[in-house]
């Protein structure tokens, strides 16, 4: 009985994480980013849209929108919120923390995944140079212009001019869900650049969970215990399976399991490099 409850659970986990990597995650991703829409909107129309680390002397929340970032070319239109861990790109890219809004001095550094919840920055490598970026924020809309892409190996960019602004785009490169390395994609800002207000984080301070293919193992709590539960039903399922027969177990059984699996693979995903 053991060995097929543990066959159970490998069969409904494998079902359940490809559906949750295929299906769900997106269905999720532009549900929140839509609600990320929606907020930013009215922070703009307010005049509340955040410039800066902080708001109100207090540091951001994570997830708090930060900017509105358009590319014609690719037809790509998300909301960018604060931070890079795997669960703030979960809703649409992010803003490392420890680099300057766009628009102002210096380059800014926005994380997107390639793979899931969206996929927002799935298509980032078809930008050739010349191609277009408008960044919307708090003190405006700015205009960028492609440079470059570069993979891991290829020369950086000259260095940014005094008083200029960049834009670094940042996702996973090869396969879907199998990443082979990081591209990057370069843009310089057209429009003047405005000032930026000092960093809450520096680059050192910046956790790991936060970095470029960064993982947070902080909720391994919660999958062990979604673990546990579907090795329970499973156990429950096959018992019953021979007690009560098998279209009985079926019926009792399938929606819990289903459901369990669900939100064990929802954990899974927590666990993977943020930008696939």
């Amino acid at each position: 009985m053991l060995a097929r409850a543990a066959l159970t659970v490998v069969a409904v986990l494998a079902v359940s994480l490809l559906l949750q990597l295929v299906l769900v995650s997106g269905l999720q991703g532009r549900a929140k980013q839509q609600r990320a829409f929606d907020r930013y909107r009215g922070a703009l129309a307010e005049g509340v849209a955040p410039i800066g680390p902080t708001n109100d002397g207090r540091e951001l929340a994570p997830g708090t929108g930060l900017a509105f970032l358009e590319i014609p070319s690719i037809g790509l239109r998300q909301v960018v919120g604060e931070g890079t861990r795997g669960v703030d790109l979960m809703c649409g890219p992010g803003h490392r923390r420890d680099t300057p809004l766009p628009g102002q001095v210096g380059t800014s550094v926005i994380l997107g995944r390639q793979s899931t919840f969206g996929a927002p920055f799935s298509r980032i490598d078809e930008l050739d140079e010349g191609a277009k970026i408008k960044v919307t924020t708090g003190q405006g809309a700015f205009d960028f212009l492609v440079t470059g892409r570069r993979l891991g190996g290829d020369p950086s960019p000259p260095p940014l001019k005094p008083g200029g602004g960049r834009l670094l785009l940042v996702t996973s490169s090869g396969s879907r869900f199998m990443p082979s390395g990081v591209l990057r994609v370069d843009a310089d800002l057209m429009t003047p650049a405005v000032p930026a207000a000092p960093r809450v984080v520096t680059a050192k301070a910046l956790p790991a969970s936060e970095q470029i293919m960064g993982t947070d193992p902080t909720t391994l709590w919660a999958l062990a215990l979604w673990l546990q539960a579907l090795i329970l039903l499973a156990v429950g399922a096959i018992w019953s399976w021979f007690r009560w027969g098998p279209a009985q177990a079926w019926v009792v059984f399938l929606p819990p399991v289903a459901l369990v699996g669900l939100f064990a693979a929802g954990e899974v995903a927590h666990l993977l490099p943020n930008l696939v």
